[in-house]
């Protein structure tokens, strides 16, 4: 059965990119077991304005593990201790009465703090803008059944377009490597008729621009396959360097 607990909170707070960080320490009183991490810290936040203090800035959108913006990192894990979910999704009866919480924002060159816990994701962004969509001519919708697609492919693409670019992989990743993300978006396309047009040409841009934001290589520990909250699969790495292998052979 749920209870309310007392907390003890280690926040990171940074007032920019360029300023120096340092942990602050904060007791929270009756926090509801039922609550989610973010309702807590949105208690947190209530109790610091009503002190005069400053509120720590977080990131969050949805709170339905979809949009992947409540990235933080959580007694040293992405998104907290518990598997396939988000940190909207954790709730506080994974905590116990008395327990000290450590919050982080993401650790990585390629995401920059912003402020506290917000952290700079759009790298990301600009990897998508690289090659990571399919042109087609403007005109009516084709027939559903018009391209022919194999259940087992069209599952795999599904498999990997199920990521939601929350950068746990980077944050997990002992070089801070991008590659799980690259890889799951460069085989939702790979993996249908669609994407084969382009194929060479996004998967050359996507690692082209992935490494020119300063993001690491991978050494396949694995850690970004374990924390990240949709279950992305390492073999889309696999299938990122075949695809890669492929272009620079027709180079």
């Amino acid at each position: 059965m749920d209870k309310d607990i007392n907390i003890t909170l280690r926040v990171w707070r940074q007032r920019g990119p360029k300023e120096k960080g340092a942990f602050e320490t904060y007791q929270l009183k009756n926090i509801s077991q039922s609550s989610s991490f973010l309702e807590m810290l949105d208690v947190l936040n209530e109790q610091l304005v009503a002190e005069g203090k400053e509120p720590v800035f977080f990131d969050h959108d949805c709170r339905e593990g979809i949009c992947g913006m409540c990235s933080l990192y959580i007694n040293g894990h992405p998104h907290g201790p518990d598997e396939g979910v988000t940190t909207c999704q954790l709730h506080m009866r994974r905590f116990n009465d008395g327990d000290t919480i450590t919050v982080e924002p993401w650790r990585s060159g390629g995401f920059p703090v912003i402020r506290d816990l917000a952290v700079d994701r759009s790298a990301f962004d600009k990897i998508m803008q690289a090659g990571g969509f399919v042109s087609v001519n403007t005109g009516g919708a084709p027939d559903a059944n018009a391209i022919p697609i194999p259940k087992e492919k069209a599952d795999l693409a599904m498999d990997a377009a199920a990521c939601i670019g929350c950068g746990a992989c980077v944050a997990a990743c002992k070089n801070g490597s991008a590659m799980l993300f690259v890889s799951a978006k460069v085989s939702q396309l790979a993996l249908l008729p669609q994407g084969k047009a382009e194929a060479s040409r996004r998967v050359k841009a996507m690692l082209d621009t992935m490494d020119a934001l300063g993001f690491g290589s991978c050494t396949n520990t694995q850690a970004c396959e374990k924390e990240c909250p949709k279950g992305i699969s390492v073999a889309n790495i696999a299938r990122l360097n075949r695809e890669y292998l492929m272009a620079k052979l027709k180079d």
